[in-house]
């Protein structure tokens, strides 16, 4: 391999292999996706040195390398593979081989530039995985409760036995997540300012903790567009489209949408927001999401600056 100018990187993580490319004309190579083929990369990237190296969600396939390289202290970047797609399509770029996914990926990295990601430590992976199965929880309960209008009448109660053990089993979880948050001070310290925000709940800030370890980190724009509830035009000539959100974290987002529907009502400042955006003509929907996104603003204000809710401060009125 020859040194090449180009220090943004593109790795393509399937199964069994990682493709990696240095920049769009410069090299490419491949190695096993497995211990051995992770230390050969790591290594081969500290006499790279680059810039950027950026990596697709692919399921958990890319945590391996994404935990080797991030120990190693090399810049890397974990993105959505819709925005790469996206990207893909501006540039004209429709074939798909390993290969051009690398370049692609390393492209990307130089005209984009997404932030470098912040791996969890083990407290936040437990809290990840205590949270991701309390959604998957909720998502079985909710299907099962649909079936019993269409189940047929010999299987109701098995079907109703499983509904109670999943309550059961939600509960228990529950204050499992809770006794988790409670053992650690700093934890418990940014649980009990999140939820100092009328409309936030122990779930919306068990969520928020668990999920967007960003909060506080970046700037209300960033962190707005990181989960979602960033509007982006939608304007060409003289039409003016509709601005809408799109991708980000959704169960965040799901949380979220929650937690600005209650405080759309009982926050002082955000009853106050919404109630206005509807007396000035947004429809509902539009204006919840306007409430979400300036929720979000506080929450992230609130992390940074380590204050609780206060009304009366300049960055909390209305």
């Amino acid at each position: 391999m020859t040194g090449q100018t180009s220090t943004y990187v593109g790795i393509d993580v399937s199964k069994g292999r990682l493709d990696v490319a240095i920049g769009e004309q410069g090299e490419f190579w491949n190695v096993a996706n497995d211990e051995k083929g992770i230390a050969k990369l790591v290594e081969r990237m500290k006499e790279v040195q680059p810039e950027l190296i950026v990596l697709e969600s692919t399921g958990g396939l890319e945590l391996p390398v994404m935990a080797e390289l991030y120990a190693s202290q090399v810049p890397v970047a974990l993105v959505n593979p819709g925005r790469v797609r996206e990207f893909a399509r501006s540039i004209g770029l429709l074939a798909k081989t390993d290969k051009l996914d690398a370049r692609l990926l390393a492209r990307f990295a130089e005209a984009v530039k997404p932030p470098v990601t912040h791996l969890p430590d083990e407290q936040e992976q437990h809290l990840i995985a205590l949270v991701t199965r309390r959604r998957q929880l909720i998502e079985m309960l909710v299907a099962e409760q649909n079936r019993l209008n269409t189940v047929r009448h010999s299987l109701r109660v098995n079907l109703e036995q499983h509904i109670t053990w999943l309550r059961q089993a939600l509960a228990h979880l529950d204050q499992e997540i809770q006794q988790f948050i409670h053992q650690s001070p700093i934890w418990k310290d940014k649980g009990d300012l999140l939820q100092s925000v009328p409309g936030v709940g122990p779930v919306t800030a068990c969520t928020l903790l668990a999920e967007l370890p960003e909060l506080g980190r970046l700037d209300r724009k960033k962190i707005a567009a990181l989960v979602g509830v960033a509007p982006f035009n939608d304007d060409s000539g003289h039409r003016r489209g509709k601005r809408r959100v799109k991708g980000g974290r959704s169960s965040v987002r799901s949380v979220l949408y929650m937690a600005a529907l209650s405080a759309s009502k009982f926050n002082p400042v955000l009853s106050l927001f919404y109630k206005r955006l509807i007396q000035h003509g947004k429809e509902k929907k539009v204006a919840l999401t306007a409430c979400m996104r300036k929720l979000l603003t506080f929450l992230n204000a609130i992390i940074r600056d380590q204050q609780r809710w206060n009304p009366s401060l300049k960055h909390f009125a209305s």
